[in-house]
Protein backbone atom coordinates (compact mmCIF):
# COMPACT_ATOMS: atom_id res chain seq x y z
CA UNK A 1 0.00 0.00 0.00
CA UNK A 2 2.97 2.38 0.90
CA UNK A 3 4.55 1.95 -2.00
CA UNK A 4 1.42 2.16 -4.04
CA UNK A 5 1.07 5.51 -2.54
CA UNK A 6 4.70 7.12 -3.28
CA UNK A 7 4.34 5.68 -7.07
CA UNK A 8 1.42 7.35 -6.79
CA UNK A 9 3.16 10.46 -5.55
CA UNK A 10 5.72 10.02 -8.24
CA UNK A 11 3.20 9.99 -11.09
CA UNK A 12 1.77 13.32 -9.80
CA UNK A 13 5.41 15.09 -9.48
CA UNK A 14 6.44 13.80 -12.62
CA UNK A 15 3.07 15.27 -14.36
CA UNK A 16 3.65 18.14 -12.43
CA UNK A 17 6.94 18.69 -14.23
CA UNK A 18 6.19 17.83 -17.49
CA UNK A 19 3.11 20.17 -17.10
CA UNK A 20 5.41 23.07 -15.59
CA UNK A 21 8.03 22.28 -18.52
CA UNK A 22 5.35 22.54 -21.08
CA UNK A 23 3.81 25.67 -19.52
CA UNK A 24 6.65 27.26 -19.66
CA UNK A 25 7.86 25.90 -23.17
CA UNK A 26 4.42 27.70 -24.37
CA UNK A 27 5.38 30.68 -22.22
CA UNK A 28 8.77 31.21 -24.21
CA UNK A 29 7.36 31.06 -27.48
CA UNK A 30 4.47 33.42 -26.89
CA UNK A 31 6.67 35.88 -25.17
CA UNK A 32 8.84 35.85 -28.39
CA UNK A 33 6.35 35.45 -31.17
CA UNK A 34 4.90 38.49 -32.45
CA UNK A 35 1.42 39.53 -31.74
CA UNK A 36 0.20 39.98 -35.32
CA UNK A 37 1.24 39.63 -38.23
CA UNK A 38 -0.02 42.64 -39.61
CA UNK A 39 2.11 45.87 -39.95
CA UNK A 40 -0.22 48.40 -38.42
CA UNK A 41 0.01 50.37 -35.42
CA UNK A 42 -1.94 51.27 -32.63
CA UNK A 43 -2.43 54.35 -29.82
CA UNK A 44 -2.87 53.22 -26.74
CA UNK A 45 -3.18 55.48 -24.06
CA UNK A 46 -2.24 54.88 -20.17
CA UNK A 47 -3.78 56.64 -17.55
CA UNK A 48 -1.82 57.73 -14.72
CA UNK A 49 -3.55 56.11 -11.88
CA UNK A 50 -4.67 52.97 -13.97
CA UNK A 51 -4.11 49.49 -12.47
CA UNK A 52 -2.54 46.70 -13.68
CA UNK A 53 -5.67 44.70 -14.72
CA UNK A 54 -6.98 48.15 -16.21
CA UNK A 55 -3.87 48.20 -18.45
CA UNK A 56 -3.94 44.70 -19.80
CA UNK A 57 -7.88 45.29 -20.11
CA UNK A 58 -6.64 48.43 -22.27
CA UNK A 59 -4.04 46.78 -24.46
CA UNK A 60 -5.99 43.77 -24.42
CA UNK A 61 -9.03 46.22 -26.60
CA UNK A 62 -6.23 47.38 -29.00
CA UNK A 63 -5.51 43.66 -29.97
CA UNK A 64 -2.04 43.95 -27.88
CA UNK A 65 -2.66 40.95 -25.73
CA UNK A 66 -3.80 37.52 -27.24
CA UNK A 67 -3.52 35.75 -24.15
CA UNK A 68 -4.20 37.18 -20.67
CA UNK A 69 -2.48 34.41 -18.52
CA UNK A 70 0.75 34.45 -20.41
CA UNK A 71 0.94 37.90 -20.33
CA UNK A 72 -0.05 38.18 -17.01
CA UNK A 73 2.59 35.46 -16.03
CA UNK A 74 5.12 37.28 -18.28
CA UNK A 75 4.97 40.40 -16.31
CA UNK A 76 5.11 38.50 -13.23
CA UNK A 77 8.25 36.85 -14.18
CA UNK A 78 9.63 40.17 -15.58
CA UNK A 79 8.56 42.00 -11.96
CA UNK A 80 6.54 44.51 -14.15
CA UNK A 81 3.20 45.09 -13.11
CA UNK A 82 3.90 47.90 -11.03
CA UNK A 83 6.97 49.45 -13.37
CA UNK A 84 4.49 50.40 -16.34
CA UNK A 85 5.01 53.77 -17.06
CA UNK A 86 1.73 56.40 -18.02
CA UNK A 87 1.33 57.64 -21.51
CA UNK A 88 0.49 57.72 -24.99
CA UNK A 89 2.05 54.69 -27.06
CA UNK A 90 2.34 54.22 -30.28
CA UNK A 91 3.11 50.53 -30.49
CA UNK A 92 3.71 48.11 -33.85
CA UNK A 93 1.72 45.03 -33.28
CA UNK A 94 4.37 42.95 -34.69
CA UNK A 95 5.93 43.17 -31.79
CA UNK A 96 6.93 40.41 -29.53
CA UNK A 97 5.00 40.59 -26.36
CA UNK A 98 8.70 40.82 -24.25
CA UNK A 99 9.37 44.01 -26.06
CA UNK A 100 6.24 45.62 -25.69
CA UNK A 101 6.67 45.15 -21.95
CA UNK A 102 10.10 46.51 -21.95
CA UNK A 103 8.43 49.31 -24.12
CA UNK A 104 5.51 49.73 -21.62
CA UNK A 105 8.72 50.05 -18.19
CA UNK A 106 10.44 52.59 -20.20
CA UNK A 107 7.97 54.82 -20.74
CA UNK A 108 6.31 56.54 -23.72
CA UNK A 109 7.97 57.96 -26.58
CA UNK A 110 8.01 61.59 -27.66
CA UNK A 111 4.84 61.97 -30.20
CA UNK A 112 5.11 64.88 -32.51
CA UNK A 113 1.47 66.20 -33.41
CA UNK A 114 2.30 68.09 -36.57
CA UNK A 115 0.21 69.85 -38.88
CA UNK A 116 0.41 69.60 -42.88
CA UNK A 117 -0.78 72.69 -43.85
CA UNK A 118 -3.17 73.08 -47.17
CA UNK A 119 -1.76 73.64 -50.56
CA UNK A 120 1.93 72.91 -49.08
CA UNK A 121 4.30 71.08 -51.75
CA UNK A 122 6.23 68.06 -50.57
CA UNK A 123 9.58 70.02 -50.65
CA UNK A 124 8.11 72.26 -47.71
CA UNK A 125 6.80 69.08 -45.83
CA UNK A 126 9.90 67.46 -46.21
CA UNK A 127 11.56 70.56 -44.37
CA UNK A 128 9.29 70.50 -41.85
CA UNK A 129 9.47 66.77 -41.38
CA UNK A 130 13.30 66.64 -41.18
CA UNK A 131 13.76 70.15 -39.17
CA UNK A 132 11.41 67.81 -36.35
CA UNK A 133 13.99 64.83 -37.14
CA UNK A 134 11.15 62.60 -38.40
CA UNK A 135 12.54 61.94 -41.51
CA UNK A 136 15.82 61.83 -43.70
CA UNK A 137 15.00 64.63 -46.28
CA UNK A 138 16.68 62.47 -48.98
CA UNK A 139 15.02 59.49 -48.37
CA UNK A 140 11.50 61.37 -47.79
CA UNK A 141 12.19 62.85 -51.59
CA UNK A 142 13.46 59.87 -52.94
CA UNK A 143 10.37 57.52 -52.06
CA UNK A 144 7.67 60.31 -53.52
CA UNK A 145 8.82 59.46 -57.05
CA UNK A 146 9.68 55.67 -56.26
CA UNK A 147 7.33 53.96 -59.41
CA UNK A 148 6.76 51.14 -56.84
CA UNK A 149 5.85 52.87 -54.40
CA UNK A 150 3.50 55.24 -55.89
CA UNK A 151 1.54 51.72 -57.32
CA UNK A 152 1.42 50.58 -54.03
CA UNK A 153 -0.29 53.35 -52.88
CA UNK A 154 -2.99 53.38 -56.16
CA UNK A 155 -0.95 56.62 -57.69
CA UNK A 156 -1.04 56.35 -61.26
CA UNK A 157 1.37 59.84 -61.39
CA UNK A 158 5.25 60.08 -61.59
CA UNK A 159 5.18 61.70 -57.83
CA UNK A 160 3.13 61.51 -54.75
CA UNK A 161 2.92 65.70 -55.10
CA UNK A 162 -1.09 66.08 -54.29
CA UNK A 163 -1.52 63.15 -52.34
CA UNK A 164 -0.15 63.79 -49.27
CA UNK A 165 -3.71 64.83 -47.42
CA UNK A 166 -3.15 68.22 -45.47
CA UNK A 167 -4.37 67.20 -41.50
CA UNK A 168 -2.94 67.22 -37.99
CA UNK A 169 -0.34 63.65 -37.96
CA UNK A 170 0.64 62.18 -34.59
CA UNK A 171 3.96 60.91 -35.54
CA UNK A 172 7.36 59.75 -33.86
CA UNK A 173 10.65 58.99 -34.45
CA UNK A 174 10.50 55.65 -35.23
CA UNK A 175 7.92 55.66 -37.91
CA UNK A 176 10.23 56.59 -40.80
CA UNK A 177 9.26 58.27 -44.11
CA UNK A 178 7.63 55.59 -45.99
CA UNK A 179 5.35 54.84 -42.88
CA UNK A 180 4.72 58.80 -42.47
CA UNK A 181 4.13 58.87 -46.61
CA UNK A 182 1.81 56.05 -46.10
CA UNK A 183 -0.31 57.51 -43.33
CA UNK A 184 -0.67 60.82 -45.29
CA UNK A 185 -1.76 59.05 -48.98
CA UNK A 186 -4.26 56.53 -46.92
CA UNK A 187 -5.93 59.58 -45.51
CA UNK A 188 -6.25 60.77 -48.56
CA UNK A 189 -7.75 57.89 -50.07
CA UNK A 190 -9.96 57.89 -46.92
CA UNK A 191 -11.61 61.41 -47.65
CA UNK A 192 -11.87 60.95 -51.48
CA UNK A 193 -15.08 59.30 -51.99
CA UNK A 194 -16.28 57.08 -55.23
CA UNK A 195 -18.54 59.60 -55.72
CA UNK A 196 -15.83 62.39 -56.16
CA UNK A 197 -13.41 60.24 -58.50
CA UNK A 198 -16.58 59.73 -60.52
CA UNK A 199 -17.57 63.26 -60.72
CA UNK A 200 -14.07 64.71 -61.50
CA UNK A 201 -14.42 61.46 -64.40
CA UNK A 202 -17.36 62.96 -65.59
CA UNK A 203 -15.55 66.30 -65.98
CA UNK A 204 -13.62 64.57 -68.51
CA UNK A 205 -10.85 64.46 -65.45
CA UNK A 206 -8.68 61.25 -64.38
CA UNK A 207 -8.04 61.56 -60.82
CA UNK A 208 -4.64 62.95 -61.03
CA UNK A 209 -5.74 66.03 -63.54
CA UNK A 210 -8.16 66.64 -60.78
CA UNK A 211 -5.68 66.86 -57.89
CA UNK A 212 -3.43 68.91 -60.45
CA UNK A 213 -6.21 71.00 -60.90
CA UNK A 214 -7.74 71.59 -57.50
CA UNK A 215 -3.71 71.81 -56.47
CA UNK A 216 -3.75 75.01 -58.71
CA UNK A 217 -7.22 76.24 -56.95
CA UNK A 218 -5.90 75.96 -53.65
CA UNK A 219 -2.31 78.09 -54.51
CA UNK A 220 -4.85 81.04 -55.44
CA UNK A 221 -5.54 81.51 -51.65
CA UNK A 222 -8.34 83.30 -50.76
CA UNK A 223 -11.43 82.66 -48.45
CA UNK A 224 -12.86 78.27 -49.15
CA UNK A 225 -16.23 80.50 -50.75
CA UNK A 226 -14.31 81.94 -53.37
CA UNK A 227 -12.70 78.86 -54.58
CA UNK A 228 -15.65 77.75 -56.15
CA UNK A 229 -15.18 81.15 -58.46
CA UNK A 230 -11.79 80.39 -59.39
CA UNK A 231 -12.33 77.12 -60.32
CA UNK A 232 -14.95 78.11 -62.83
CA UNK A 233 -12.09 80.59 -64.20
CA UNK A 234 -9.60 77.88 -64.17
CA UNK A 235 -12.42 75.51 -65.79
CA UNK A 236 -13.89 77.66 -68.48
CA UNK A 237 -9.92 78.72 -69.72
CA UNK A 238 -9.35 74.88 -69.94
CA UNK A 239 -12.54 74.51 -72.47
CA UNK A 240 -11.49 77.76 -74.85
CA UNK A 241 -8.01 75.64 -75.04
CA UNK A 242 -6.59 78.57 -72.94
CA UNK A 243 -3.61 79.10 -70.82
CA UNK A 244 -4.81 78.96 -67.03
CA UNK A 245 -1.64 81.64 -65.81
CA UNK A 246 -0.99 80.88 -62.32
CA UNK A 247 2.21 82.11 -61.23
CA UNK A 248 2.20 79.38 -58.58
CA UNK A 249 2.48 76.62 -61.14
CA UNK A 250 4.88 79.04 -62.90
CA UNK A 251 7.47 78.68 -60.19
CA UNK A 252 6.75 74.87 -58.98
CA UNK A 253 10.02 73.41 -60.27
CA UNK A 254 12.49 76.03 -59.19
CA UNK A 255 13.53 74.11 -56.39
CA UNK A 256 15.48 77.12 -54.95
CA UNK A 257 12.42 79.71 -55.45
CA UNK A 258 11.65 81.59 -52.60
CA UNK A 259 9.99 85.12 -52.63
CA UNK A 260 8.37 86.83 -54.90
CA UNK A 261 7.10 85.99 -58.70
CA UNK A 262 8.44 87.94 -61.32
CA UNK A 263 7.90 88.71 -65.00
CA UNK A 264 11.14 86.42 -65.99
CA UNK A 265 9.21 83.77 -64.35
CA UNK A 266 6.30 83.84 -66.14
CA UNK A 267 8.47 83.90 -69.20
CA UNK A 268 10.42 80.78 -68.31
CA UNK A 269 10.10 77.77 -70.88
CA UNK A 270 8.86 74.89 -68.03
CA UNK A 271 6.10 72.39 -68.74
CA UNK A 272 4.77 74.20 -65.35
CA UNK A 273 4.73 77.35 -66.51
CA UNK A 274 0.80 77.82 -66.91
CA UNK A 275 1.38 81.67 -68.97
CA UNK A 276 3.17 79.77 -71.93
CA UNK A 277 1.48 75.97 -71.79
CA UNK A 278 -1.88 75.28 -72.53
CA UNK A 279 -4.13 73.25 -70.37
CA UNK A 280 -3.03 71.93 -67.26
CA UNK A 281 0.69 71.33 -66.04
CA UNK A 282 1.98 67.80 -65.84
CA UNK A 283 1.12 67.00 -62.03
CA UNK A 284 -0.31 68.65 -59.25
CA UNK A 285 1.63 71.92 -57.52
CA UNK A 286 0.81 71.77 -53.75
CA UNK A 287 -1.44 69.19 -51.37
CA UNK A 288 -4.17 70.85 -52.19
CA UNK A 289 -7.37 70.32 -48.97
CA UNK A 290 -10.61 69.15 -49.47
CA UNK A 291 -12.20 72.28 -49.83
CA UNK A 292 -9.86 72.68 -53.08
CA UNK A 293 -10.75 69.22 -54.43
CA UNK A 294 -14.13 69.97 -53.52
CA UNK A 295 -14.90 73.24 -55.25
CA UNK A 296 -12.74 71.49 -58.38
CA UNK A 297 -15.54 69.64 -59.11
CA UNK A 298 -18.21 72.08 -58.73
CA UNK A 299 -17.15 75.24 -60.04
CA UNK A 300 -20.09 78.03 -59.52
CA UNK A 301 -21.78 79.15 -63.46
CA UNK A 302 -20.24 82.55 -63.69
CA UNK A 303 -19.66 84.48 -67.22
Amino acid sequence: MENSNKKIIYIGLACLFFITIGFFALLINYSFTPIDNKDEYVVVDIPAEASFSDITKILAGAGLIKNRLFFDSLAIIKKARSNIKSGEYEINKQITPWAMINKLERGPAQIYRVMILEDSNIREIAERLDSLKLINKKEFLSLTKDKEFLESMNIKASSAEGYLFPDTYVLTRSMGARQILEAMINNFWRKVTPEMIKKANDLGLSVNQWVTLASIVGKEKGIDKNKYKVSAVFHSRLKKNMCLQSSYSAVYDLEDFKGKVLSSHLKRKSPYNTFIIKGLPPGPIANPGFSSLHATLYPVSVN
